[in-house]
């Protein structure tokens, strides 16, 4: 089995989806924010704030590149690994699923008060201004588009499970 690469905006599900699919189809699961967290040994907001973004880019695209070699199963991207143009190349070949979630539900499900980097001034504002740019990335790597507004994580993941390659 080739890798199953989730990609989307914070708030689209992408662990969550990422563990219930890897459990219906018996492949591990993998989130390359938890393996930047790992390597940096602190937590992706400290790394924004202390070393700042282009070494949290660094860091990520490099944590995308040792997932797609070492991991088959499930890998959930950091919303923003996308934009790295490398990281673009890598995905190449996987079977990418960009989840798309509207801005009502990702504010919902993500908190405007959390530990998000790129949200801290105008928490709103700059969240529709980082999904709008990142949407045409998305959907140009994106071989299956799921829409997950105000739809439950298991029909979700079934839906993934359904659409992927025989």
């Amino acid at each position: 089995m080739n890798t199953v690469v989730l990609i989307g905006p914070p708030g689209s599900g992408k662990s969550t989806l990422g563990r219930l699919v890897a459990e219906r189809l018996g492949v591990g699961f993998r989130d390359t924010d938890a393996d930047v967290e790992a390597v940096a040994g602190k937590p992706v907001s400290d790394i924004f704030i202390e070393d700042g973004e282009d070494r949290f880019r660094e860091l990520e695209h490099d944590a995308v590149r040792r997932a797609l070699t070492e991991h088959e199963g499930v890998l959930s991207l950091g919303g923003g690994a996308v934009l790295h143009e490398a990281t673009q190349a890598l995905l190449a070949g996987h079977h990418v699923v960009y989840l798309q979630v509207g801005l009502t539900d990702a504010v919902q499900r993500v908190g405007l008060a959390s530990a998000r980097p790129l949200l801290v001034l105008n928490p709103r504002s700059q969240f529709r201004k980082l999904m709008e740019e990142r949407r045409p990335v998305y959907e140009r790597l994106a071989v299956m588009t799921v829409v997950t507004d105000k739809r439950e994580p298991e029909e979700l993941a079934e839906e993934i499970v359904k659409g992927l390659p025989a």
